[in-house]
């Protein structure tokens, strides 16, 4: 099944033999694919490593083949090389319950140094390597087996060019005086409350919330939070417990019985009949406003709020031009909202952003 230069490692007793080999590199290219369309969860399917100028394809679909591994990947000792590290983080998190650190996430660092915040591996692998990988496999079901030759190549590109891309990267970020910029980003992927999803902060994904009334905010606040234990007890993707537009409009119109709530548009006849008895016991729960329920909506922005945010885009914009590098970068422009609205607890004014920046934008608030 396996191309030589492409070695699958499904026997527990090679991933053993494995994780000992890891163990003397100071460096280790990762990647995962996984799969999520029918899941609430990221399914792991395939693990990618690389380092010595090796790689090696795991297959993940058994947790206990990624046991040695895992002691390998959370070891402080190496660093682990990873584009856009946080879904695989992720898929890894849920798989082991362990975090993959420390991490040198070449994304992170590619936007540092001046190039696309959101700059995808080919890309950057073009642009500093001058190397075209190839395409095709993006549709790949990574949880069939056995895997073609052509699918295992597929996958080992992903890490293939890490080590190199890295040594660049880490080489521009020393002379420009950014290291610390990316490794500070970077260790911030170590917080494991980023791949715990907290069931009472799932209001937070929903939009157009300040245009709502306190009395439906909090509603919305309790039908998201049993949408979220409800789609993680079924390992299903929340859209399909309920959609967004269900969730509001339920909140919105406060069905007090069945007949009510099988009138509503928003919610398919057979879905309603099914989830009636949880979704009225959620309505039925006496409704606590929170600070953040009674906090007013917000209107339309004054000429003069407007005025201030586009002084602080200037500001950032003549800063980010300056420095080489994306706006985003230092800042969003959610953030200058926020900050011109009196909102302290910002990314922008922490960490390296803050002398960087922030303390720029605190200047032009005046």
């Amino acid at each position: 099944m396996p191309v030589p230069e492409v070695p699958w490692i499904d026997q527990h007793e090679d991933v053993e033999r494995l994780a000992a080999a890891l163990e003397t590199h100071g460096a280790v290219g990762v990647d995962t694919e996984f799969l999520r369309e029918r899941t609430f969860f990221p399914k792991l399917c395939v693990l990618q490593i690389a380092a010595g100028g090796r790689i090696w394809c795991v297959d993940a679909l058994h947790s206990r083949t990624l046991e040695p591994l895992a002691r390998v990947l959370t070891d402080a000792r190496s660093r682990k090389l990873i584009h856009s590290a946080r879904q695989d983080l992720e898929a890894f998190h849920v798989a082991t319950g362990q975090l993959v650190a420390p991490v040198f996430d070449t994304q992170i660092a590619a936007g540092c140094i001046g190039l696309k915040p959101q700059i995808g591996y080919a890309e950057l692998v073009r642009t500093l390597l001058d190397v075209q990988l190839p395409k095709g496999q993006t549709r790949t079901d990574w949880s069939r087996r056995p895997l073609t030759g052509a699918q295992l190549a597929y996958a080992a590109d992903d890490v293939r060019y890490l080590e190199a891309v890295s040594e660049q990267l880490l080489e521009r970020l020393e002379r420009l005086g950014r290291t610390a910029w990316a490794l500070e980003d970077c260790a911030a992927l170590a917080d494991a409350r980023l791949y715990a999803p907290d069931p009472e902060q799932a209001w937070r994904r929903l939009k157009r919330l300040r245009a709502l009334a306190p009395a439906v905010r909090a509603r919305l606040r309790l039908l998201a939070a049993w949408r979220e234990r409800r789609a993680i007890e079924r390992d299903l993707p929340r859209g399909w417990v309920l959609s967004d537009e269900a969730l509001i409009d339920i909140a919105q119109r406060n069905p007090t019985d069945r007949a009510a709530l099988a009138a509503l548009r928003s919610l398919p006849e057979q879905l309603a009949a099914a989830t009636a008895a949880a979704l009225l016991e959620v309505l039925h729960a006496p409704l606590e406003l929170t600070p953040e329920d009674l906090a007013p909506a917000r209107d339309a922005p004054s000429e003069a709020e407007k005025a201030l945010v586009a002084r602080l885009a200037a500001r950032l914009d003549a800063c980010a031009a300056e420095l080489e590098v994306s706006p985003e970068l230092l800042a969003t422009r959610a953030e200058l909202r926020a900050l011109a609205a009196g909102e302290r607890d910002l990314t922008v004014l922490k960490g390296w952003r803050r002398p960087v920046i922030g303390e720029l934008l605190l200047a032009a608030l005046g």
